[in-house]
């Protein structure tokens, strides 16, 4: 199976609203740490996740977390050349 791209190597942090998101899970998405359909004719398909109180959240972006759609801190693993 292929590995997701790295996207960053650190999380985005973002304060998120009530509603239905979609993570990229592939690391192509130029909307990281969302999905803008990259993903198309790949393995990977996006993350949906529901969020039902306003939050702060930090969303994984080196696509390694245990836990995505959130960071678990799998990215001080990564160095930033790296990108597979």
């Amino acid at each position: 199976m292929d590995k997701p791209r790295i996207a960053e190597t650190r999380p985005k942090v973002l304060e998120l609203q009530p509603g239905t998101y979609y993570y990229c899970s592939c690391g192509e998405s130029q909307s990281q740490p969302f999905c803008d359909g990259s993903h198309t004719g790949t393995a990977f398909a996006p993350l949906k996740f529901e969020i039902a109180e306003t939050t702060r959240a930090a969303l994984c972006q080196c696509k390694r977390s245990g836990e995505e759609p959130h960071c678990d801190g799998s990215h001080k693993l990564y160095t930033q050349g790296e990108t597979r």
